[in-house]
């Protein structure tokens, strides 16, 4: 048998006196830290104010975080309201369980209360906090890590994932080895981060359409991620609910594009993602072409990274 394989982590929880510190918790606080942490950065660089971005986390997060809790107890009930299982545990968090695609939903809930309240459009924001969203996605996907959770098959790829005899399936107790599909996510997830740093440096789309390119190249990725996973999950139409919402997902934010590609090129500012290039004199783009716009978020260049540069 190989050698070569991602040893799983020897505990997940951690105990200061009586008090004690999860993995999971710590990785989906680090991403949220990191994501506002950038979206500032963004923000301030589309002449914003960098404290607006504060002030919408504050109504963002905690949605996002009840709206992900809901989505999993919501899909899976069986595993908290049937017979011989403890409902009080639908409340426990840090066990895992929070459904991204109800984290967003309800999370952008929360950035609209937030931004009605400082005056700001939810579209612009949008666009501006979706690589640092995708990003904290990267970050949170550790903590399934640290749970043993969420892999997928029986695999003999050389970075197979061991998993401890105490979380592997039913079926194949004394299987070893599975995809770590935590780590294919957490890499597409920071994949589609750089690919949306780009967009917004090459293209420039605006309201709302980069955090709809976002949609788009996560559940695609979500798509064939999830495909390989063996942990329960409800099915509908023959497929795994997550792929039916990911198939959803797409479908809308490929329709939210194409409704919108008139109006973007139509409208103030550049948005270059409909092909409407903004050209200089000299043919080729100029700090002066891309100043045409009605916000302070259009008139700024986009930010390509934490320190500006292209990743």
């Amino acid at each position: 048998m190989s050698l070569a394989y991602l040893p799983s982590p020897s505990q997940g929880v951690w105990h200061l006196g009586p008090v004690p510190v999860r993995a999971f918790a710590l990785c989906i606080i680090t991403g949220v830290f990191v994501a506002v942490w950038l979206t500032g950065r963004r923000w301030a660089a589309r002449g914003g104010n960098r404290e607006d971005i504060a002030d919408i986390a504050v109504w963002a997060v905690p949605f996002g975080l009840l709206g992900g809790r809901l989505y999993h107890v919501i899909t899976d009930p069986e595993l908290y309201f049937t017979a011989g299982q403890q409902p009080i545990r639908a409340l426990y968090i840090w066990d895992g369980g929070l459904g991204i695609p109800g984290a967003v939903a309800l999370g952008a809930v929360g950035a609209w209360i937030g931004c009605r309240r400082r005056g700001i459009q939810l579209a612009d924001f949008a666009d501006a906090a979706a690589p640092g969203l995708v990003l904290a996605q990267a970050i949170g996907r550790w903590g399934n890590y640290f749970n043993q959770e969420l892999f997928g098959g029986p695999t003999s790829l050389p970075w197979k994932l061991l998993i401890d005899p105490a979380h592997r399936p039913a079926d194949s107790p004394t299987v070893a080895f599975y995809h770590p599909t935590f780590l294919y996510e957490s890499l597409w997830d920071l994949g589609v981060m750089a690919l949306l740093l780009w967009l917004d440096r090459r293209y420039r789309p605006r309201r709302g359409r980069l955090f709809a390119c976002y949609v788009l190249a996560y559940t695609a990725g979500r798509a064939w991620i999830e495909a390989l996973r063996v942990d329960h999950a409800n099915h509908f139409l023959g497929l795994r609910l997550n792929d039916c919402v990911s198939a959803a997902l797409f479908a809308g934010a490929l329709l939210y594009l194409h409704v919108t590609r008139r109006t973007a090129s139509s409208g103030p500012g550049p948005d270059r993602l409909t092909g409407d290039m903004a050209k200089g004199a000299a043919g080729g783009d100029t700090p002066q072409s891309l100043q045409a716009a009605d916000s302070p978020q259009d008139r700024e260049p986009a930010v390509d990274g934490p320190e500006g540069e292209s990743k």
